[in-house]
């Protein structure tokens, strides 16, 4: 099975509207579908703006508390997942 990544709309009438051409054969398609998120363009932020001061992370547990508090946000885009994978990749040498 081959997997397309397409652009296209929800029109007003609730029809999804394919916006670039599809060389597929025809016939049935299963389809799954996300909707879009802004992303945004960080290279109009000016170089002189500071960078928003994230909040900083509590703990009840005294010996942890400096640790949170200077440990670096996990970006976004961080899947637990893989990095448990990289991880036993690496320590069972798969």
């Amino acid at each position: 099975m081959q997997a397309y990544k397409l652009k296209g709309k929800i029109d007003s009438s609730g029809n999804l509207v394919i916006t670039e051409p599809v060389n597929l054969p025809p016939g049935d398609v299963e389809l799954i579908v996300w909707q879009a998120t802004e992303t945004l363009d960080n290279t109009t932020t000016p170089a002189s703006e500071p960078a928003p001061e994230t909040p900083k992370r509590k703990s009840r547990i005294k010996a942890l508390q400096s640790f949170f508090e200077n440990s670096p946000p996990v970006p976004p885009d961080f899947d637990a997942d893989q990095a448990k994978w990289e991880y036993l990749k690496e320590k069972h040498n798969l």
